[in-house]
């Protein structure tokens, strides 16, 4: 590898040879992995960490696992805020676009609470933050942080309010004020958290460092509309000892929305085509500057808000500061957010296996799907809606959906048969009879002859289920 690319450690550049020659080469199987080879090749597609070499931690390998260590270093740092379970990892992305590999650590949401709210605002508000899940593909999507902010300027009135989040919420935190002072009453009653810190400018960035170094806390760099200014301040920063560090180069709704774009744009591109090391920070994005520009409804200032937050996070934000609360503004970014940080690699999948629905018994239905996420959860749905008592036999099609996996032979009579033997599903029915999805209708005669269960072709739409159970089924 060359020089540069060691430096940038980039995905495309690197290759499982690369990683195996620095590796101990024993094939000791420690790692878990056959060989060393095969460790190597997890490395490079980020399945397994280099720590996971005991031979590689040893003391006369230090200079290859520094040199590893370079080599796998992400183009955007990663940043931990707070500490313990509760801690949320931002940044650590490899490549600049999802198609390249994939994308690490999702963009943490933060809700904002103020010094001037009252006691029930603002522990409903935190209520509200910590309440907002949403079931979605298998996974449980939810907010990630609360964003103190001082709007008082007021030392004592933002030491309670911290105290008062840090007291009712378990949820990682940013303290926001330009004033030191205010920001230290804050840190001092988080004394036991790792708040990311908001924000130094060039007028405070000394003491915001100082801060920073003192309580060994995250902090973020504010030069709106100004990447040289922002690029200044971080080489000074780290230059005074300051290492993790969160970039923000302004939110601006309306007109500036297009400057908003290009700046974030050209932050990750700097860091990850042009080996910009200073610029190679998680971005804070704050779509509630949406709520200061309108004089509207609160539904418009929401929607604003709403929008702008779904241009940051397909624009590489790491971090958004909102305001809205209400489900209808949020859900459709943390849905956008869910689509975007899937491994585009690996479709997603359910386990394989026999699932029950309802009480069923040795008389009920046995239908069969695939293992592709959202069509078992859409097909698991309709069965749980129609109160059906039945089993459903999850074949593996390696995640993916069932006309896709029938057309490239990743669902087979042969898997089917399978699937019937190892979940024991005759010794649950005295029937032997299988419902197979309508797209799988081609391969009924060899499911059959090679199980001996009887099959019968169900609909080719989940929905159809019901209807075709009270029609088909005896």
């Amino acid at each position: 590898m060359t020089e540069r690319e060691v430096k940038r450690g980039g995905v495309r550049e690197l290759s499982p040879i690369d990683v195996y020659m620095l590796l101990p080469k024993t094939n000791c199987k420690e790692c878990g992995e056959e060989n060393c080879m095969a460790f190597a090749t997890k490395v490079v597609n980020r399945e397994v960490v280099i720590m996971q070499c005991p031979p590689l931690l040893k003391k006369e390998y230090e200079k290859a696992y520094k040199q590893l260590s370079e080599m796998l270093k992400p183009a955007i740092m990663e940043v931990t805020i707070d500490t313990g379970d509760r801690a949320v990892n931002v940044g650590g992305k490899l490549v600049m676009y999802r198609h390249e590999f994939t994308y690490f650590n999702p963009t943490a949401i933060a809700i904002d609470v103020t010094d001037e709210m009252s006691d029930d605002e603002l522990l409903g508000r935190l209520k509200k933050t910590e309440g907002f899940k949403y079931g979605y593909i298998g996974q449980e999507l939810k907010l990630n942080m609360i964003a103190v902010r001082s709007t008082s300027d007021d030392v004592e009135k933002f030491k309670f309010a911290v105290k008062k989040v840090v007291e009712n919420t378990s949820l990682p935190l940013i303290l926001c004020s330009f004033s030191p002072t205010v920001l230290e009453s804050g840190l001092v009653a988080a004394s036991k958290r790792r708040p990311l810190i908001y924000a130094a400018t060039k007028d405070n960035w000394k003491d915001m460092a100082e801060l920073a170094l003192m309580y060994d806390c995250p902090l973020a760099v504010f030069a709106p509309n100004d990447l040289n200014l922002l690029r200044s301040l971080v080489k000074t920063l780290k230059e005074y000892g300051v290492k993790d560090l969160v970039l923000d180069p302004g939110t601006f709704p309306n007109e500036g929305l297009t400057d908003t774009i290009n700046n974030f744009t050209m932050i990750r591109r700097a860091a990850c085509k042009r080996d910009d090391e200073l610029l190679g920070y998680p971005l804070i994005g704050t779509p509630i500057v949406a709520w200061a520009e309108s004089e509207g409804a609160p539904e418009v200032s929401a929607w604003n808000e709403a929008y702008i937050a779904s241009m940051l996070i397909t624009r590489y934000a790491d971090i958004l500061i909102m305001h809205s609360t209400e489900g209808w503004a949020l859900l459709p970014n943390v849905i956008l957010r869910q689509n975007i940080y899937t491994d585009p690699r690996k479709p997603v999948a359910v386990e394989p296996g026999i699932r029950t629905f309802g009480k069923p018994d040795e008389k009920s239905p046995v239908m069969m799907t695939t293992n592709f996420a959202l069509t078992y959860y859409t097909v698991a749905s309709d069965i749980e809606s129609a109160g059906l008592n039945s089993y459903l036999l999850v074949v593996d099609s390696e995640g993916i959906a069932v006309d896709s996996a029938v057309a490239g032979r990743k669902l087979t009579a042969e898997k089917v048969a399978e699937a019937i033997k190892e979940s024991k599903i005759e010794e649950k029915v005295k029937h032997k009879k299988l419902i197979i999805p309508g797209k799988a209708a081609r391969l009924s005669g060899e499911i059959e002859e090679l199980s001996g269960w009887e099959v019968m072709v169900g609909p080719r739409d989940s929905s159809g289920i019901p209807k075709f159970l009270q029609e088909k089924w005896k």
